[in-house]
């Protein structure tokens, strides 16, 4: 009978990086006086040898039993989903513990309700800042604890720039680079159905995919359509849309993200209008789904779980207090074409 495979310990993982097992040891601590090219090949030695260091025995010695809380307001969007998945993998990899608190957009979260949500104070806590609640905590806990603080988000690269504690992708120059593949394919404009805003609204607050969308429109000297408000389900989607795909001379519309273009593909069909024959849609996010849809969906691709390891990398290091690195990096939005877009079709 085959034997076990024998778990991978600390001195492994100090012979495939190079260093120390004090130096290792230092790592999986969160010591700060390690410097930041040792850290990153110690990371990859343990990712490599799947090291798991004893919780228990870390626990008894004295050493701290690390964990992180994420608010976030809703689970099952894809983004968020997928960067609870970065968070996990890059916390469990170190032995923290990750717990999860849901803030329901339909309450009202008082200040003292968003702290009392955290099982300690200066709890290490990272927030997905997409939406009204995900703000609210956002500002509470960098009020009360900015240094134990991250907030995942659609920011501009500006505001990436100047905030320390900010980690997202520029989905604004994205939006952009999609509105500008369907103009330079023949369309004399591109009509957006937008997701809610950062404050829940399609009027006001952060809109940056609709903001990247409107500003190519006005430097290419198109019309700018008025945007078509969906909330974030595919029902809220299907019902927005339906008006528009019915217009002819709408040929391309962008999608705020899959499931709202999933919905725009079904209206298209019962509309009786081909895809990209008479209609493009482009969708954001590049879901798992999005290559299976007929036809397949032409997208936005947003590595989402690496934007999640990259905000726990950036809190550990905040806590740390230790000298500041560089912010963690991702690969930029890519978009990538598929099936559903195409030239408009001559009689349009």
């Amino acid at each position: 009978m085959a034997q076990p495979k024998k778990a991978a310990s600390i001195w492994d993982v100090a012979r495939l990086a190079g260093v120390s097992h004090q130096t290792v040891s230092r790592v999986v601590n969160g010591s700060p006086r390690v410097a930041a090219a040792t850290r990153d090949k110690v990371l990859e030695a343990i990712a490599e040898l799947g090291y798991r260091p004893n919780r228990l025995a870390r626990s008894l010695a004295g050493g701290a039993v690390e964990s992180v809380t994420v608010l976030t307001a809703d689970t099952s969007l894809y983004g968020p989903e997928a960067a609870l998945r970065g968070i996990e993998k890059a916390a469990r990899s170190l032995e923290w513990s990750v717990s999860i608190s849901v803030l329901d957009p339909a309450d009202t979260h008082s200040d003292a309700d968003i702290i009392a949500r955290l099982p300690r104070a200066g709890e290490p806590t990272i927030i997905m800042a997409h939406d009204e609640p995900g703000m609210r905590a956002k500002q509470v806990l960098l009020d009360t604890q900015p240094q134990a603080m991250v907030a995942i988000g659609p920011y501009t690269a500006e505001e990436l720039a100047a905030s320390p504690w900010l980690v997202g992708m520029d989905d604004g120059k994205a939006a952009a680079e999609a509105t500008r593949y369907l103009l330079d394919l023949g369309h004399a404009t591109v009509h957006h159905l937008a997701i809610p805003t950062s404050t829940g609204t399609f009027g006001g607050g952060k809109a940056h995919r609709a903001d990247g969308w409107a500003r190519v429109l006005r430097e290419a000297g198109r019309e700018v359509p008025a945007p078509v408000p969906s909330g974030w389900t595919i029902t809220e989607a299907f019902k927005a849309v339906r008006p528009l795909v019915a217009d002819p001379s709408v040929t391309a519309i962008l999608c705020g993200n899959d499931h709202l273009a999933l919905a725009t593909l079904r209206a298209a069909h019962l509309a009786g209008r081909s895809v990209p024959g008479d209609l493009s849609i482009v969708g954001f996010d590049n879901t798992p789904f999005s290559a299976f849809t007929t036809p397949a969906l032409t997208t936005v691709n947003q590595d989402f779980e690496s934007v999640g390891r990259g905000a726990f990398e950036l809190l550990r290091h905040r806590v740390d207090g230790a000298i500041p690195r560089p912010r963690p990096s991702w690969p930029e939005p890519e978009l990538i074409v598929r099936e559903t877009s195409g030239p408009p079709s001559p009689r349009s």
